[in-house]
């Protein structure tokens, strides 16, 4: 199993989360977050915005389904400007649903 962290714009969220509902990821948490990338900020006139409204999805995935998420991620939340945001793939050892004390997705 792994864990796909992606960083995106609030405004795309709702997009990207219809498109992984049609590929079969139904489950997904969303957290409201602030934060800046590799552009440090937004610089309006002499105004500096260094940390701007983000959104974080967390979805587990089997490992052979990675891809195929990542894919939907990219392509539903990319505008092709600056700040589109970032997906992180790390591993996840164990899950438990707490209700019923399954293991595994």
């Amino acid at each position: 199993m792994k864990m796909i962290k992606a960083v995106i714009r609030p405004e795309k969220v709702e997009e990207v989360a219809e498109a992984l509902d049609a590929g079969g990821f139904t489950a997904l948490t969303r957290i409201d977050v602030f934060g800046r990338g590799k552009q440090k900020g937004l610089k309006v006139g002499s105004v500096l915005y260094d940390n701007l409204p983000k959104t974080l999805l967390l979805i587990v995935v089997e490992d052979v389904r990675v891809e195929q998420a990542v894919r939907i991620i990219e392509e539903s939340s990319r505008t092709g400007n600056i700040g589109d945001g970032k997906i992180f793939v790390t591993p996840v050892e164990e899950a438990y649903t707490i209700r019923t004390g399954e293991r595994g997705l």
